[in-house]
């Protein structure tokens, strides 16, 4: 039987172009299918959106040949604070201060405008020789069977493939069809994002800050400009994202405070629901997840892109070495690898930042005062600090090789 692409690929957001660019250079043909239409390829205009990538995702995103595009508008993060009070109160005394001083292989991470990692993965798809994009087209159905997988987009064509990728979101059409269920629930809190410019500059720290309704972090991108993403109940949230741009602002400037100078907005402000979902499987047969798709969490540790990547170098690596084996990469016996690989550590993240979020979103006295206590003391301790600090950076666990800035 004939197969019209090696892979499928559902979602052309940043997990679909980046897994397709992995497998490619590896000779594998790969289609990517977005139901959405292709977006303009303009980047002169920051629109505030930004992600924050750690040390592994950054030797990822080097193996595949994109960091070199993206790295003169990259911010390092060479240290964060994280902090606990109340609006317009300022920070308890007890805080914890991690420094990429203290291990050896570089800036924990660096933060990146979406405007700029969007534009480098496009352009790289674009040269790439085996990647097929299919922008405006819905799959609307999928049929597995022993050789492959058979999509089904909206105007009738049939796509035949060895294996179909979902990386189409928390509300995953590839998993619904594939019949993988999903637990999750809301937080009742909604994230307000935007951008700031500062009078001071930031040196490279960034900043978490709890409060009882959620979590404001303040992210370091290049020149004296942060990343806003600030947590509100859903209700309060609304409210403030309707306000005029000088009355948001006034709502900001207690939680921030004052010691970057005076703020004023820099780009578009944005709101998404906070919530948890998590598939029961990664894989179905001839199907496989990864990112938002398989672990939507809680932004509260800035990790949601940066665990689709590792799904990513975990994926191409388990199906680069099943084919280089002779195996069939889309059976059932290689996908198990890449689930038994990542299923522990996206289900460990998902129930930290849950349980981060519980722990550090109520105003309760005894609590407060515990967890104070616990910040203090991990600040105060060199192992502890330094474990976390490499967990922020992503080198703690079994890494694949793209994330050790490897080849494939």
């Amino acid at each position: 039987m004939s197969f019209d692409t090696d892979i499928a690929i559902i979602g052309g957001g940043l997990n679909g172009p980046a897994l397709a660019l992995a497998l490619a250079a590896n000779g594998l043909r790969v289609t990517v299918i977005d139901a959405l239409p292709a977006a303009p390829r303009m980047d002169d205009a920051f629109d505030g959106r930004s992600y924050a990538l750690a040390l592994t995702s950054v030797r990822m995103l080097e193996a595949i040949g994109i960091w070199e595009q993206v790295a003169d508008h990259a911010q390092p993060m060479l240290e964060i604070k994280v902090t606990d009070g109340r609006a317009g109160e300022g920070p308890s005394p007890f805080f914890m201060h991690f420094d990429h001083a203290e291990i050896e292989e570089g800036p924990m991470g660096h933060m990146v405008q979406d405007r700029h990692l969007r534009r480098a993965l496009m352009d790289a798809v674009d040269k790439a020789g085996t990647i097929t994009v299919l922008d405006g087209h819905e799959v609307i159905a999928q049929q597995a069977d022993g050789a492959g997988i058979t999509l089904t987009l909206a105007g009738g064509k049939d796509i035949r493939a060895r294996l179909c990728v979902g990386a189409d979101g928390r509300s995953s059409g590839t998993a619904q069809r594939a019949g993988i269920k999903r637990t999750g629930w809301a937080y009742g809190q909604t994230a307000l994002v935007c951008a700031v410019a500062h009078e001071q500059p930031h040196n490279g720290i960034a900043h978490q800050f709890f409060m009882p309704p959620g979590p404001l972090a303040i992210l370091p991108l290049t020149g004296n400009r942060s990343s806003i993403v600030w947590s509100e109940s859903t209700e309060n949230a609304a409210r403030i994202h309707a306000l005029p741009d000088a009355e948001y602002l006034d709502v900001l400037r207690p939680r921030f405070g004052d010691f970057l100078g005076e703020i004023t907005l820099a780009g578009a402000r944005y709101t998404y629901p906070l919530s948890l979902s998590l598939a029961h499987e990664m894989i179905a047969p001839r199907v496989a997840l990864v990112g938002d798709s398989a672990h939507g969490v809680h932004p509260i540790a800035g990790q949601g892109l940066n665990a689709g990547f590792r799904d990513i170098a975990a994926l191409s690596e388990v199906i680069v070495d099943a084919q280089r084996r002779g195996e069939d990469f889309g059976a059932g016996v290689a996908l198990a690898r890449y689930q038994e690989w990542r299923r522990f550590d996206n289900t460990s993240l998902a129930l930290a930042t849950d349980s981060f979020n519980r722990l550090f979103s109520n105003d309760n006295a005894l609590i407060r005062m515990a967890r104070d206590i616990g910040m203090g003391v991990i600040s105060a301790l060199p192992a502890l600090r330094r474990g976390f600090i490499r967990e922020a950076a992503g080198l703690n666990g079994d890494l694949p090789r793209l994330m050790r800035g490897l080849p494939l």
